[in-house]
């Protein structure tokens, strides 16, 4: 990975690791970072061998402090006398940039473990509210930091944090930008668990080995269903309920989890 791209992939065991490295500015994520992160989460859908990702970042400052303001995509060549910024430009941007990183976690097929270790802001805040697991460490702070920038917030903010929290505290975080610790995030529902910083990095590990040895097709439906729950009615929602455990009774998993049952003996899952 070059230097202007410092994410780094890694795959063992069944457990992928998406690492942030860039300590020296918070873990700010600029445009290559972006996509490079996007790209990775989107092939993880149909590898096999990822049955669980980790997505984690370096340095004692950030977790991820949101977008690099100062990395911006290159822009298309425009024709003689087009504007530099045209009608449709600026939402484009936000659907293909940040919109569909978050999209890319939500959508992956695979179980996603955010390792909060430091402050999450703006963006990335909502790249750990977009992980279906999140473990912060005691000193972890998270931030709606939108507003002290004269900014709206984006990444699937409002959507991801009003689902969590409820709109009424929703607004408050986003209106007044004040820091949370992650013990009042987790009182808020926005974190799993919150370990002391010591135990990081273990409770990470343990989350994600029992993961990585789990039904990972049935974990696949079952994430598509809860994050679907919110956003249609009962009709919807048991219907979605009866083709995903359509397609769950074919997997080996299912078969194997019943085998295991009947024999009384530990399953052995292999993740199809």
């Amino acid at each position: 990975m070059s230097a202007d791209v410092p994410v780094t992939r890694t795959i063992e065991g069944g457990i992928a690791r998406f690492t942030i490295d860039r300590p020296e500015a918070g873990g700010a994520i600029n445009y290559l970072m972006r996509d490079q992160l996007a790209s990775w989460f989107e092939e993880a859908s149909g590898d096999l061998s990822i049955r669980v990702i980790v997505l984690q970042s370096v340095g004692p400052k950030g977790f991820c402090t949101g977008a690099d303001l100062r990395s911006m995509p290159p822009s298309l060549p425009r024709p003689e006398g087009a504007p530099d910024k045209a009608i449709g430009d600026n939402g484009r941007m936000v659907r293909n940039g940040w919109q569909r990183l978050v999209n890319s976690i939500l959508d992956c097929e695979k179980p996603v473990i955010a390792q909060v270790q430091a402050t999450a802001a703006g963006g990335g805040m909502h790249l750990a509210l977009a992980c279906d697991v999140i473990v912060a460490a005691e000193s972890a702070t998270f931030v709606e930091a939108f507003v002290r920038r004269g900014i709206a917030p984006d990444a699937a903010g409002a959507w991801l944090l009003t689902r969590l929290v409820g709109i009424t505290k929703a607004k408050e975080l986003f209106f007044f930008g004040d820091a949370l610790s992650a013990t009042e995030a987790a009182r808020l529902g926005m974190v799993t668990k919150v370990v002391p910083d010591a135990q990081l990095e273990e409770t990470v590990n343990g989350l994600a080995d029992r993961l990585a040895e789990a039904p990972t097709r049935a974990i696949a439906v079952t994430k598509f269903l809860t994050n679907r729950a919110l956003d249609v009615d009962r009709t919807q929602a048991l219907h979605d309920e009866a083709m995903g455990q359509e397609l769950v009774t074919y997997t080996e998993d299912m078969r194997e989890g019943i085998a295991a049952f009947v024999e009384r003996r530990t399953p052995h899952f292999r993740g199809w």
